[in-house]
């Protein structure tokens, strides 16, 4: 399995917004795309401007699979303004015991 944590640092007049395009960019992923496990949004109430994403794929040819989708797409565009930092890390599930 191949995870993804995106972490987004959001512009203070546009977190409803983002939050409304992330939610769905999510729900496209795990209804249209068949390599995609998981796609969580996190928020934490203290920093509500810090939105932080939990994506699970099959594999990494899932995952750029993902970002050729059209709905991707369109959220990256539509959100670009509002991203004052982003981070993106990949990483592998270990196995469980």
């Amino acid at each position: 399995m191949y995870a993804i944590l995106v972490t987004f640092r959001i512009a203070d007049d546009a977190v409803a917004t983002f939050t409304d395009l992330v939610r769905a960019n999510a729900a496209a992923s795990l209804a249209d795309e068949p390599g995609c496990r998981r796609f969580d949004v996190l928020t934490d109430p203290a920093a509500p401007n810090d939105i932080v994403l939990y994506e699970i794929y099959d594999d990494e040819a899932a995952f750029r699979a993902h970002m050729q989708t059209g709905h991707f797409k369109a959220f990256d565009a539509k959100v670009g303004p509002m991203v004052a930092e982003k981070t993106v890390r990949a990483l592998h599930l270990l196995p469980s015991l």
